[in-house]
């Protein structure tokens, strides 16, 4: 795994808990408008008795599967934290730790430290080629 991979990781994986959550607002808010349909109509017996029970049940899998990214994510940061803090170069350090582990883009990361954009992603690559990243992944 190159080094800008194993560092994108946490990233990538905070975008899919925070889409997750989207998600479960959007069941919220349809649990709450289910409404119940009184007819003297016959039903299939294979359609779902209620459409806020199947709400509640798709909430409670993605908060399952939110838990378990939140996990992943905790563990990946553990991981990406040691790599970095392995770079010998204090200004390298912060700036990955700015772009991977805070989230920043580039231009604010070139903000911050009071660099151009250019130099920026100059030392991002001089960064990359310091980051160690073992046959695990870690």
């Amino acid at each position: 795994m190159k080094a800008l991979d194993f560092l994108s990781q946490a990233y990538r994986l905070d975008l899919r808990i925070d889409s997750k959550l989207e998600q479960i607002v959007s069941l919220n808010e349809l649990a709450t408008k289910c409404t119940s349909t009184i007819s003297d109509m016959p039903r299939n017996p294979n359609h779902s008795v209620s459409s806020m029970a199947d709400a509640i049940a798709k909430i409670v899998d993605l908060q399952t599967e939110i838990d378990h990214d939140i996990h992943r994510l905790v563990d990946i940061k553990r991981q990406i934290v040691t790599s970095i803090k392995a770079v010998d170069n204090k200004e390298y350090q912060t700036l990955l730790e700015l772009r991977f582990l805070c989230g920043c883009t580039w231009e604010e990361v070139a903000a911050k430290m009071g660099y151009s954009i250019q130099h920026t992603y100059r030392m991002r690559d001089w960064a990359l080629t310091k980051v160690v990243v073992n046959e695990s992944g870690e």
